[in-house]
């Protein structure tokens, strides 16, 4: 990892730098190491929306902007999937891509 952060610095975007193929190959290598050997879970819209909660403080009620607090409460135990109106909702609170959220 250490020799490819250092590729990365020297090459950047330049494709045509001598050690671009180097860099794409340990990439794909490195890449296809991880999902072989520590694939990440799976992670889902609520998933998110807790990890958010935690790191801004904020508990169920504070999303009242987004939904009542029963609401919000289902979708966090798992018994209601987020909506497309809850999902842009949130990403425009925090600052995200709404593809965070599904």
């Amino acid at each position: 990892m250490k020799r490819l952060n250092e590729l990365l610095n020297e090459i950047g975007d330049n494709e045509h730098h001598p050690l671009y193929g180097l860099l794409d190959t340990l990439s794909t290598l490195i890449h296809d190491d991880e999902e072989t050997h520590h694939p990440m879970p799976e992670c889902t819209g609520a998933d998110m929306l807790r990890l958010f909660m935690e790191e801004h403080g904020l508990n169920q009620t504070d999303l009242s902007d987004i939904d009542s607090q029963g609401v919000v409460s289902e979708i966090l135990n798992g018994r209601r999937e987020l909506n497309i109106r809850q999902v842009r909702l949130l990403a425009k609170r925090f600052q995200v891509s709404p593809a965070v959220f599904i």
